[in-house]
């Protein structure tokens, strides 16, 4: 009868050791599983930071090149006009020559002293004017260089800034660790082989961890791509405004052709608001990133932090 008994027991108690076993080793696989997702995902958030950072820079820089191109384009147009007036006054100036030479010599030189002091003003002031559109297009050309460097700067951040394969591979093991724990955990309380402060930090791990089922990565990647194609666009758009505001404001292309510097500027113009509202895209698209890495980063600090 001793023996029958002994035996029972052996029965009855083997179970809850191997149970209370079965527990502590699903809650140490969860802990493997998902260890180390909270450092990367706050990696990602500091990278979006930057990002951010990054090309709102680009963004300012841009507004800048705009702003300072159309102040060029219009003291372009005052120093057209101007030139316009000059060359109308030195034409009467030839003209009073002419009449006053047949008529009265004392007048020729009064009329040329007079003339001549406003044309030397109007002279000087012209110069004064074309260093100024000089200074604004140096101005645009740095700011325009400014913004293509943050933009393509932003293209490569955002580019590897994404959830990698093997962060891919952690999380849905980690997921795949929190199911088998909650199993484990259910037959564990049927079987009354693990106390309830077990029971309970055990529900807490799976309430936590299993939160990873409701984040979705794919909104961080998506608008990493976004970020990078619009920061494509700036780097793109900035390169080209950098090299045609450049050309525009060349001694070259000034002392040449009007209408083609006048192309170029406005070309020069147009390139600094794409690359402007490009950069400005790629703002939103990585701050937005932030916001959707923050809810992984939450959810992997809860996830670790119950694992403690």
């Amino acid at each position: 009868m001793r023996k029958i008994v002994s035996i029972f027991a052996i029965v009855v108690v083997m179970p809850f050791v191997a149970n209370a076993s079965d527990l502590t080793d699903a809650v140490e696989n969860v802990r493997v599983a998902c260890d180390g997702i909270s450092n990367e995902m706050a990696h990602m958030k500091t990278m979006a930071g930057i990002n951010t950072a990054v090309t709102g820079v680009g963004t300012v820089a841009g507004g800048v090149a705009l702003g300072t191109g159309l102040a060029k384009a219009n003291v372009d147009s005052e120093i057209e006009e101007w030139e316009r007036i000059l060359n109308e006054l030195e034409v009467e100036q030839q003209k009073a020559q002419i009449v006053f030479a047949v008529i009265d010599p004392d007048e020729v030189a009064k009329s040329l002293k007079n003339e001549n002091v406003k044309s030397a003003d109007l002279g000087g002031y012209l110069d004064e004017l074309n260093k100024k559109s000089k200074t604004l297009g140096n101005i645009r050309t740095g700011t325009m260089a400014t913004a293509a460097a943050t933009n393509i700067a932003g293209t490569v951040i955002a580019g590897t800034n994404k959830v990698k394969g093997d962060l891919q591979s952690q999380i849905n093991n980690c997921i795949a660790a929190t199911k088998v724990l909650a199993n484990v955990r259910m037959q564990a309380r049927i079987d009354g082989s693990a106390s309830d402060t077990e029971l309970d930090k055990t529900q807490d791990i799976i309430s936590k961890c299993s939160a990873w089922e409701t984040v979705d990565l794919s909104k961080i990647d998506n608008r990493a791509t976004g970020a990078m194609v619009s920061s494509a666009i700036g780097a793109t758009t900035g390169i080209a405004g950098t090299i045609t505001s450049a050309s525009a404001n060349s001694q070259s292309v000034r002392d040449g052709d009007e209408q083609k510097e006048k192309n170029l500027n406005t070309a020069s113009n147009i390139l600094a608001g794409t690359t402007t509202a490009a950069s400005g895209v790629a703002t939103v698209f990585n701050a937005t990133q932030i916001s959707a890495i923050k809810r992984a980063a939450t959810v992997a600090d809860e996830c670790e932090g119950a694992l403690k």
